[in-house]
């Protein structure tokens, strides 16, 4: 993959590690289509798939469902996010208790956004002022594998690039096991955001999340509340397939897998992909960087 002019795509060796961002479904017909995808993905033997929390902690019973329902139905590694929104202490510790005793040892620790849109965060008067102090609080809870954030193109609430960075290496250092992106489109944003980050004396793992991008106007909503930024050829190459599903489809894992392709030949061997509940994109981004499942789990998964 990395000689001039050879296929982006050619002699790709699978030696990659995978994990997949669920949400706790809202309807039947969602959750029929999460387990469908929970069922296609899992022959490629993700390291986790974590379930996220809505805003305000608007979604903390399906969410814990969800989770739950993973650990005690599959095989797959749950992940269950969990944020500092709108709780006390006690009520955080308590949930994580909650998932410590199903047995799920993962949390994704996030700060959160507020419940209403377009507030600023603002910390509960009895809860934790920050991801941070969340990391630190489940760690007294129970030894949980963490999962952070980390943003290669500065959150939108950071003043600085250096306080965005200050702020990722608190999370680490209050015992965040690894850091996963939010989702970029420019492979050189996130080999800068790397070189950054162990300039600021984080070395804990760096995972790239990656969004394939089906809907735009969906993107351009994601990418305006978390501070990424959509290139103009992107748009160019999604303009007049609004009524066209199959042709974005075909763009749109075109334009992850060689975002992908390109970070594995910069060295990256782990990918985090935000699948928003489908398993198409996803599942053939990794057929193209090689990986496969193994051996009768496709039949069993079936």
């Amino acid at each position: 993959m990395n000689r001039a002019g050879a296929p982006l795509f050619e002699n790709v060796a699978g030696d990659i590690g995978v994990s997949f961002e669920f949400f706790p479904p809202r309807t039947e017909k969602m959750e029929q289509t999460l387990w469908e995808s929970v069922q296609t993905l899992a022959p490629l033997a993700p390291r986790f798939v974590s379930v996220t929390y809505g805003a305000g902690g608007s979604t903390r019973e399906r969410t814990h469902n969800t989770v739950v329902r993973i650990a005690r139905e599959t095989d797959l590694t749950p992940a269950a996010h969990l944020t500092c929104v709108d709780a006390t202490r006690e009520e955080i510790d308590e949930v994580a208790r909650g998932y410590w005793e199903a047995g799920v040892r993962h949390i994704v620790a996030l700060r959160g956004d507020p419940s209403a849109q377009g507030s600023g965060f603002c910390a509960h008067p009895g809860g934790y002022a920050n991801a941070a102090e969340l990391v630190a609080g489940l760690k007294r809870v129970a030894p949980f594998e963490i999962s952070v954030a980390a943003y290669p193109e500065i959150h939108p609430d950071s003043p600085t690039k250096a306080a965005d960075l200050d702020n990722l290496k608190r999370k680490i250092d209050s015992g965040a096991d690894r850091a996963i992106t939010q989702f970029f489109f420019s492979p050189d944003a996130f080999f800068r955001f790397q070189d950054e980050a162990a300039a600021a004396g984080i070395d804990a793992e760096i995972v790239p999340g990656i969004l394939p991008v089906s809907n735009v106007a969906q993107t351009r909503k994601f990418a305006a509340s978390c501070g990424a930024s959509i290139p103009r050829w992107m748009d160019d190459l999604f303009e007049g397939l609004d009524n066209l599903p199959a042709a974005r489809q075909l763009v749109a894992a075109t334009v992850a897998a060689e975002l992908c392709a390109r970070l594995y030949a910069g060295g990256v061997r782990h990918f985090h992909f935000y699948t928003l509940n489908r398993a198409e994109l996803s599942y053939a981004i990794c057929h193209l960087l090689g990986l496969r499942p193994k051996t009768g789990e496709q039949e069993n998964a079936a």
